[in-house]
């Protein structure tokens, strides 16, 4: 049987956004997050190792991810050579006691990267007690077209990996069962992208609640299953309206995350994939 254990609940920097990487601290120490995952992007404050180290000691709240810079938005920060944007990413989660560095796959257009891109995460990993957790990703579509932008593929099962990432927006889009993933990924799922969907073409990231994907169940299973990663909750609020409408959606997401994560009760573990075969 596996043990219950307290799963720390954080706030991607993304969700604030337009705000800024130090709005994110102040909302997420007012409302009582565990912690932060910091989208490494365009705000320079996000890319500087001190400035975040400053904000994460002026709020009290612990850096537990980092996101590296890998959105069509952010292909040159930092570097234009992916593998350096990890090896930087790596470095900030190093130096700030973050346990887990979030990535995606590559686009197809990287070829090189795509074709290293498997050998090349885990002679990383081998390097660092750092994690490199893998996001499941989804074909992009356009009315009845759809294409494969992502290699190996979005599906990230299909490949060796040490440690996973499930974006449940990410499921939603590609239309995939996300307790059916989270079964593949078995005890190499290490880290959680808490948000909604309702399958639409478009990566929602609503509010846990507000769409189709099973996030209630998913996070009972974590919570019975000895799962040891993070929940980081990850949503859209550019429409809102003002801070307190931002502020009030980002509350909601930790109060659904914080009661399912508690109202488990302890059952025998899932059944898991194999872990690492390297």
């Amino acid at each position: 049987m596996a043990e219950p254990r307290d799963v720390r609940v954080a706030l991607s920097t993304a969700s604030v956004y337009p705000e800024s990487t130090a709005t994110a601290f102040e909302i997420a120490a007012r409302l009582g997050y565990d912690g932060v995952e910091v989208m490494v992007w365009t705000d320079p404050v996000s890319q500087d190792i001190e400035a975040l180290r400053r904000l994460s000691d002026y709020h009290g709240i612990p850096i537990l991810a980092v996101h590296a810079p890998c959105l069509l938005i952010t292909q040159r920060v930092w570097s234009t050579d992916p593998w350096i944007k990890l090896q930087r990413a790596r470095t900030v989660a190093e130096r700030l006691g973050s346990s887990t560095v979030v990535v995606h796959p590559p686009f197809r257009w990287q070829r090189q990267y795509a074709r290293d891109f498997v050998d090349g995460i885990w002679r990383m990993e081998n390097e660092t007690d750092v994690r490199f957790a893998v996001e499941n990703m989804y074909p992009w579509r356009y009315r009845d077209r759809e294409m494969l932008a992502y290699a190996p593929g979005w599906d990230v099962t299909q490949d060796d990996y040490r440690h996973f990432t499930i974006d449940l927006s990410h499921t939603a889009t590609a239309r995939t069962d996300a307790l059916d993933m989270i079964e593949r990924m078995g005890d190499r799922l290490g880290h959680v992208h808490l948000a909604d969907g309702r399958g639409s073409a478009k990566d929602e990231h609503l509010v846990p609640g507000r769409g189709t994907q099973p996030c209630a169940e998913l996070l009972e299973r974590l919570a019975v299953t000895g799962f040891g990663g993070h929940v980081v909750i990850e949503v859209n609020t550019r429409r809102a309206m003002s801070g307190a409408e931002r502020e009030a959606d980002l509350a909601e997401a930790l109060t659904f995350t914080r009661k399912h994560l508690a109202s488990a009760a302890p059952v025998p573990g899932t059944p898991t994939s194999p872990g690492p075969r390297r």
